[in-house]
């Protein structure tokens, strides 16, 4: 991991699309280690967080011997929202990969206070 991309997560209410403020993101490596803790601006985005990455040199090549890119996992939790988790979202260099976060209300799906919405990215066929 010689190289750096980056990470942006921008929360906001299902159906309008209405900026989330306060929602805590926690980013963590694939081993679970976190790598940051933000709460989200009134635009419902976070400042772009630093990921170390492969560089960019190990994707120009087909069939490389590592993946090009790095993947995090990413949280959300906001009072009165269903939990988010983000699995496998990929990161490379010299990017930066904005992560939409749909927060559902959980008066929309009573008895949902203790769900978490699991996405799952697949990764990229290079």
């Amino acid at each position: 991991m010689s190289a750096i991309g980056y990470i942006q997560v921008r929360a906001y209410a299902s159906n309008a699309q209405l900026p989330l403020k306060d929602t805590a993101i926690i980013v963590t490596a694939t081993d679970g280690t976190a790598i940051a803790m933000r709460i989200t601006d009134r635009s419902g985005r976070i400042v772009p967080i630093e990921i170390p990455v492969p560089d960019k040199s190990e994707s120009l090549a087909p069939n490389p011997p590592e993946v090009p890119f790095a993947t995090v996992t990413i949280y959300a939790h906001r009072q009165g929202y269903e939990q988010i988790e983000a699995e496998h979202v990929q990161v490379f260099a010299g990017t930066t990969t904005v992560q939409n976060l749909e927060m559902i209300p959980l008066a929309e799906v009573p008895g949902a206070w203790n769900d978490t919405i699991i996405f799952d990215t697949p990764p990229q066929n290079l």
